[in-house]
């Protein structure tokens, strides 16, 4: 068997992550959602934060989960194409809602953010501490405060993902912070490859995935 090759997956996965075509309508979608005043997509299973890093990440804890959060702007295309793909496939929803809380943070917002080491501040002023250039950005943080201690999220965060990733590739991003594989192979690349390895041993077409807005295999 040929082994699915991971030079190949960078190179479409640097591809993807600027690249945007048409949204296809597939069936089994989930509906499409509205956008806020501040012109963000609004899921409904986003966090409803007082925006104090501590005690969210505390509550994702307590809940058996992890904390994310979605940087995001007004008139970002990728963000909406993240909404209108990603976040409309159920088993991707499914997943990060079982598993993940999820903040979204605006990349120019005023709300008030307390972040991990106390300081309180604006979402802008955040992003620029943070350096959050673009959007969307996605970061995963340790799973206990212990953890993180007085960090703030530059050293607090265990994967940050800067632009768009397909479904396939977004799919397994948020299993691959779940299932700690981090800490074991710290380069995605490297452990996604192996994962589709695993895929295409089962007869899935890789290179179709790779390029498909819904998620062509079962698990």
């Amino acid at each position: 068997m040929r082994k699915f090759s991971l030079v190949k997956l960078l190179l479409i996965s640097a591809f993807l992550i600027f690249s945007a075509a048409p949204v296809l309508a597939n069936e089994g979608q989930l509906p499409k959602v509205g956008v806020s005043e501040d012109g963000l997509h609004v899921q409904k299973w986003f966090h409803d934060s007082f925006l104090d890093l501590r005690e969210d990440l505390a509550e994702a804890k307590a809940k058996g989960k992890r904390l994310v959060i979605m940087w995001e702007q007004k008139g970002c295309p990728y963000c909406k194409r993240t909404h209108e793909v990603n976040l409309r496939i159920p088993r991707i929803v499914k997943f990060i809602t079982d598993n993940f809380v999820v903040i979204q943070l605006n990349l120019w917002g005023d709300k008030e953010v307390t972040d991990f080491d106390g300081e309180v501040t604006t979402e802008k002023k955040l992003s620029q501490k943070w350096a959050v250039r673009f959007t969307p950005t996605i970061q995963f943080f340790a799973e206990d405060l212990k953890d993180i201690g007085k960090k703030d999220s530059r050293t607090a965060e265990v994967m940050r993902i800067p632009g768009y990733f397909k479904p396939f590739h977004f799919y397994f991003l948020f299993k691959y912070v779940k299932s700690n594989a981090y800490k074991t192979e710290p380069n995605f690349q490297r452990w996604l490859g192996e994962e589709g390895d695993k895929l295409a041993a089962k007869g899935l077409d890789i290179q179709k995935q790779l390029w498909a807005d819904e998620l062509l295999f079962e698990e």
